[in-house]
């Protein structure tokens, strides 16, 4: 992985809302992106559910461990992708093809789940990892109350976003797990409105 960038995590009000060249990159997942676009264009409060595998896939992660995952990509990596918050879990968008490629580089370095006996099992809990053949719910472009249990933490804002690998995904839950078992005091699930500067990604 390239040298880690030191990119501070702040909180920066409405910048959560995707902006119109975002808008057309999560549309071009779909088949009828046109359509997507104007659904938007009428109701942009409301989130959709488009496939995965062409344009991006994703990892969805516990809301805990995601926000360790993704404070570990923003203050020691190279930033994140689009991130979204939807019920309770983070969904982390990646490269397409991570998603079939992550689980086996987890269970490679025995940070699966499901690790061989005496391995470091359990220490990064289960990933959900959505690719070809797979469709996850996306957030609404315009912000929205966080009771919805859907927004945008890393918003897309423009057509072709940097996303990460598998190499980055894996690397980012193990350090999120090796610094789980240092942290004894957990914080709260709902850490209010905190995004991050994509100018400071790459």
């Amino acid at each position: 992985m390239s040298s880690p960038r030191n990119a501070t995590p702040h909180v920066t009000p409405h910048a959560s809302d995707v902006t119109s060249d975002g808008a057309a990159w999560l549309a071009s997942a779909g088949a009828y992106p046109r359509s997507t676009l104007a659904f938007w264009e009428e109701r942009p409060e409301a989130p959709v559910v488009l496939p995965c595998g062409s344009a991006f896939d994703v990892v969805s992660a516990p809301a805990i461990f995601g926000r360790r995952m993704l404070d570990r990509m923003w203050m020691e990596g190279p930033g994140s992708g689009p991130v979204a918050e939807f019920r309770g879990r983070m969904l982390l968008f990646t490269a397409p093809g991570t998603a079939q490629r992550l689980p086996s580089l987890l269970e490679w370095e025995e940070w699966s789940a499901r690790g061989r006996n005496g391995g470091r099992t359990g220490e990064v809990p289960p990933l959900l990892c959505h690719g070809a053949g797979d469709a996850v719910t996306v957030p609404a472009p315009a912000g929205v109350p966080v009771r919805s249990g859907s927004r945008w933490l890393v918003a897309p804002d423009t057509r072709q976003p940097w996303l990460p690998g598998p190499e980055i995904l894996l690397w980012a839950a193990v350090r999120a797990a090796r610094a789980a078992v240092r942290i004894s005091i957990f914080p709260p699930a709902d850490q209010d409105a905190k995004v991050y500067d994509v100018t400071r990604r790459r």
